[in-house]
């Protein structure tokens, strides 16, 4: 259970309304921005909008898609700033040490049914947490939205503003990644959600 600012008082309906639903709230977030903190932030951010839209939100079976599709839009905006104030040094650094990743072809890492066998669910579920946290945010965030929230690649494109070949090529590289990073955590192989779709 994640702890955040105050939050709106007046109706235990709203109250419960908000536990059913932070920890899903929160981990779209984290997943997509990789900071508890900023995660935190935009979490109470997602549940004010909520609190002034509950009359509608109360008896809705679609109110969990909306806190997801809120939670996603408020995460990616808040990393279209942050990307914004940062990339004067992205610039710099570009300029002394140009990314070579550009001009890697993409590639695809197989990953076999029979990975994480050996780990219980919350040992592998900290263990893609961390790793996730650990990309780029050029490769986290794509992979974020179409392995754990399930969104198509045109979505995802139009959300990010590249293109779906672009897309596809990061995706890729995110996938190889994480491989990666779960491998150096002592995990052989990695079987990521919806990796055998497409």
């Amino acid at each position: 259970m994640h702890s955040y600012p105050a939050q709106p008082t007046g109706s235990d309906e709203f109250v419960t309304f908000m536990y059913a639903h932070q920890d899903m709230v929160f981990s779209i977030a984290a997943r997509l921005t990789g900071n508890d903190a900023q995660a935190e932030d935009i979490a109470q951010e997602v549940f004010l909008k909520a609190y002034q839209h509950f009359e509608q939100l109360r008896a809705s079976p679609t109110a969990a898609g909306w806190l997801k599709t809120v939670a996603t839009r408020l995460a990616l905006n808040h990393l279209s700033r942050y990307r914004k104030r940062w990339r004067f040094f992205s610039e710099l650094r570009a300029h002394d040490a140009p990314d070579a990743e550009e001009d890697t072809p993409g590639f695809e890492i197989a990953v076999p049914d029979s990975a994480l066998a050996e780990i219980d669910a919350e040992q592998q579920r900290a263990l893609i947490e961390q790793a996730l946290r650990e990309l780029p945010e050029k490769q986290r965030v794509p992979l974020v939205l179409y392995h754990f929230q399930d969104l198509p690649y045109q979505e995802i494109a139009t959300l990010l503003h590249i293109s779906i070949a672009k897309l596809k090529t990061d995706i890729r590289r995110a996938r190889a990644a994480l491989a990666t990073k779960l491998c150096h955590a002592g995990v052989a192989d990695v079987q990521l959600p919806r990796c055998s779709r497409r």
